[in-house]
């Protein structure tokens, strides 16, 4: 198993102190044996689209929005706590709702903005 950071999610965790990236890696402590069954669903935020199933670790003031993809981890964003807020806001979407985020385009579009993009740690 790999951690794998689009170019997007790359740059957006290298902006940030060493300490924080430590923090925000440690938070998510993604085992080999919690890509077996449903243990991400009880450990993090899910949200869903068509058959698409995105995870959100959230760790002090960050989001982190991965997937697993061939017993992979793929990070697509990391985001600070008020950018993610101010963009539900934006979208008139209630902020600590799953659900309601998973329906929006705009947010699916900011994920899938780094999908060609991919960067092994």
């Amino acid at each position: 198993m790999q951690i794998v950071f689009n170019e997007i999610s790359a740059a957006e965790l290298s902006k940030l102190p060493t300490q924080v990236q430590f923090q925000l890696l440690e938070a998510m402590n993604i085992q080999p044996s919690d890509l077996e069954g449903n243990t991400l669903e009880t450990k993090f935020g899910v949200l869903e689209r068509k058959s698409a199933k995105l995870y959100r670790c959230r760790a002090g003031d960050y989001r982190i929005y991965f997937a697993v993809e061939g017993g992979d981890v793929r990070v697509h964003r990391v985001l600070h706590k008020n950018t993610l807020a101010d963009f539900m806001f934006r979208s008139n979407l209630p902020v600590s709702e799953d659900e309601e985020l998973a329906k929006s385009k705009n947010f699916w579009k900011l994920i899938e903005e780094g999908a060609g993009t991919l960067k092994v740690w």
